[in-house]
């Protein structure tokens, strides 16, 4: 297809990030920048700030922002954190926890993992045995995918934290909320989660490269105690009332835009509704997916109903099915772009995203363009999965 031809309609968006950006958010970004003096900036910053702590349910919290994606605030709570040498405990959740794993294993540090059981959450009495065994106190913090984007798993963290306080243990509790923020219900204070991770590209329906750290007073003092150098990451320095300083520099003035925008859109609808929206279009694609497992060839990967994610939906494929070659079909036929399968699902699973600017008609459309690729690529699955979808929402 000619680069420059253009299809009628809009293609579908439907990975779990980057999602579908709002017009409104596309306008605000749209703006000329500021000059740095420019009180119009200040006041973006803190409606920034502002927001994010309301979102993550800790409004005495500090929020640190960074031009960077998810894996930089990683970086920043690894370098903030935990001095070189020093042990944090990673629970296995699938490819995002074994990747954070391995970035923080590069920057020096230790790593103590949980194992991972294909299609199952984190098992918070493993959790809390690992903590009881450190009886040298050695690890800082546990650090947990609230959901997994490549295995969809959601993990129950008012368990990991009964779980942290059974042991007794002092590790800090840091949470990877980038792909359920602004999808699933999450309060930092009431679960007393010392510092909260978010990126803009998921629930947050902005265009990737903006990402936050929400930390509260037992981190902010860890990280000062921390002897570990660092420059753009650190805190201590961000911790000002000068936007170059809060950025270490020039401030991503087109993504805050969008940013306080978005936020604006997610409060005007209301984060129970958000909530609840996000709930029943994705139990509306697990009835799809049901349906379409009664075929032999397709199955939810996430075994226990409780832990599904409503962000997005892994579907695990049979021996001799091609998900990559029927994602094609799905993106350049029918227009509805899909996610493959990462890390150890890399060709065993195709994703679907349902989180952000999403709604009935819009997850309807991909399920349908999903059932028209699949017979295409003769792919066997159970019919019906359109009409439980719908019936599910029209329950």
């Amino acid at each position: 297809m000619n680069d420059t031809a253009r299809l009628p309609g809009h293609r579908f968006l439907h990975s779990p990030g980057p999602t579908r950006v709002p017009d409104e958010v596309l306008h605000a970004m749209s703006r000329q920048p500021m000059d740095l003096a420019d009180p119009r900036l200040e006041a973006t910053i803190a409606a920034c700030e502002s927001g994010l702590k309301r979102l993550v349910g800790s409004p005495a919290s500090d929020v640190f922002l960074y031009a960077a994606n998810g894996h930089g605030a990683w970086e920043a709570v690894i370098a903030n954190l935990v001095a070189p040498g020093q042990t944090v405990l990673i629970p296995g959740t699938g490819h995002f926890s074994e990747s954070w794993a391995v970035e923080t294993e590069a920057l020096g540090r230790r790593v103590l993992r949980t194992p991972w059981v294909e299609g199952q959450p984190i098992d918070p009495a493993v959790v809390e045995a690992a903590l009881r065994e450190d009886v040298g106190r050695e690890i800082v913090a546990v650090l947990v995918v609230h959901t997994d984007t490549a295995s969809s798993l959601s993990n129950d963290l008012a368990a990991l934290r009964a779980a942290i306080d059974r042991s007794g243990h002092p590790a800090l509790f840091v949470v990877d909320v980038v792909a359920s923020l602004a999808a699933a219900p999450f309060d930092m204070d009431a679960l007393r989660a010392n510092v909260a991770i978010g990126a803009s590209q998921k629930g947050l329906m902005v265009p990737p490269g903006l990402a936050f750290v929400a930390v509260d007073a037992a981190a902010m003092e860890l990280s000062r105690r921390n002897p570990a150098p660092r420059y753009y990451w650190d805190w201590r320095s961000r911790q000002s009332p000068l936007a170059y300083r809060k950025f270490c520099g020039t401030p991503p003035q087109s993504l805050l835009a969008g940013m306080e925008a978005a936020l604006g859109l997610i409060f005007s609808e209301g984060l129970d509704a958000v909530h609840a929206r996000h709930r029943r279009i994705a139990e509306a694609v697990h009835a799809a997916v049901e349906a379409w497992s009664e075929g032999g060839a397709l199955r939810l990967f996430c075994q226990v109903p409780a832990a599904r994610s409503v962000s997005v939906t892994t579907i695990a494929v049979g021996s001799g099915i091609e998900p990559e070659a029927m994602r094609s079909v799905a993106r350049e036929r029918f227009q509805v772009a899909l996610a493959g399968g990462l890390g150890p699902l890399a060709g065993r699973a195709f994703r679907i995203g349902h989180l952000g600017d999403m709604n009935p008609a819009m997850i309807l459309g991909c399920l349908g363009g999903v059932e028209a690729a699949m017979t295409v690529q003769m792919i066997p699955f159970g019919r019906g999965g359109l009409e439980r979808a719908v019936a599910r929402l029209a329950a």
